[in-house]
């Protein structure tokens, strides 16, 4: 029974607040007077959830407690992106996240970070095949070939004749032509040595290789290994398994500006920041080998590198804001009491 007071109205409790409305409205009239649709609400009166199909019914009374709800947007707010491939001699991929096969406890634990890291990208040494023990396990016995791209690379390669000759054989082994080229300076540093670096790619390039180029952070040194025949263009962050990141973002943007071939990072990434940088940076893609196999948790943190690589790609796209010298206010300062 409706207990009204001498002005005609009720005593209520709306989604906590207390209100005095008209006695005889219906929960449709009530949601219509705080400006709702009742078609697009769902009211709780009492603790008990009421029927849209009855709203119209059912009488507001004295007394009661009564929550109205309604759908807002919430979960994912990013607009939607388009798919964001990116592709290198003729062949597309979704992960921007390459990762190599060395340094791991067991080909078991490489395995399971390259699962989680998203990478549809290997880098594989070409070595002699273990005669005295044939049946020992190999790479392709954890790794499918089939369903995750082979880059065999030159690494420990020191000239460029030791490099054609190791990716000669390579396609011979598994007829790959897209490859991953690096000619190394000197073992301490481990920094290319151009002069072979460019020889190599120009020989390679002729012969229907498709090689993605390791190089120096050098704007001029990787436009001279596009005009010859790299597919992809591989500067340095820092020294190969420095983990120090990247040292020279400005000539690493300089290259990325003045590319017509994918660049990607490559070397020197220490944890997952460094990768967000490079894309951060506009590059195409990160490499890397030792930042996720020397973690102490080598799946974990290819997990992270994957996040990273996809947040600082979202980021390049989005368009970061422009740095300032100064504060400037969030809130307006206009109408300030």
């Amino acid at each position: 029974m409706n207990t009204m007071h001498t002005d005609g109205t009720v005593s209520i409790r709306v989604n906590g607040e207390h209100r005095r409305v008209f006695a005889g409205l219906t929960l449709a009239q009530l949601a219509e007077e705080l400006g709702l649709l009742a078609e697009k609400v769902a009211v709780e009166r009492n603790l008990e959830v009421v029927p849209r199909s009855t709203l119209s019914q059912v009488m507001v009374e004295d007394g009661d407690e009564i929550e109205i709800v309604h759908f807002v947007g919430g979960g994912d707010h990013a607009s939607a992106v388009k798919e964001d491939t990116w592709t290198v001699a003729g062949k597309t991929f979704r992960s921007r996240l390459i990762v190599g096969t060395g340094k791991y406890k067991d080909f078991a634990q490489n395995a399971a970070a390259l699962e989680a890291s998203g990478a549809e990208i290997v880098t594989v040494a070409v070595r002699r095949v273990n005669v005295s023990d044939p049946k020992a396990p190999m790479l392709t016995d954890f790794i499918d070939p089939k369903k995750v791209t082979y880059l065999p690379n030159t690494a420990g390669c020191f000239t460029a004749d030791e490099a054609i000759r190791t990716l000669r054989l390579a396609r011979e082994a598994g007829g790959w032509d897209l490859v991953k080229l690096e000619v190394l300076g000197e073992a301490r540093t481990l920094y290319p040595d151009m002069v072979e670096t460019l020889r190599a790619t120009e020989i390679l390039a002729k012969e229907g290789f498709k090689p993605m180029v390791y190089c120096v952070d050098d704007p001029i040194a990787a436009k001279r290994l596009e005009d010859v025949g790299a597919v992809a263009i591989m500067p340095l962050g820092a020294p190969i398994g420095s983990g120090l990141g990247i040292q020279n973002q400005v000539t690493i943007r300089l290259i990325v500006e003045g590319a017509n071939v994918p660049v990607l990072v490559d070397a020197g990434v220490g944890t997952a920041s460094d990768s967000a940088v490079a894309m951060e940076l506009g590059c195409d893609g990160v490499l890397m080998n030792t930042a996720i196999a020397e973690a102490k948790d080598p799946v974990m943190m290819a997990r992270a590198m994957k996040l990273a690589v996809e947040s600082g790609r979202l980021a390049y796209l989005a368009g970061r804001m422009g740095k300032r010298r100064y504060a400037d206010p969030s809130s307006p300062l206009a109408g300030l009491i």
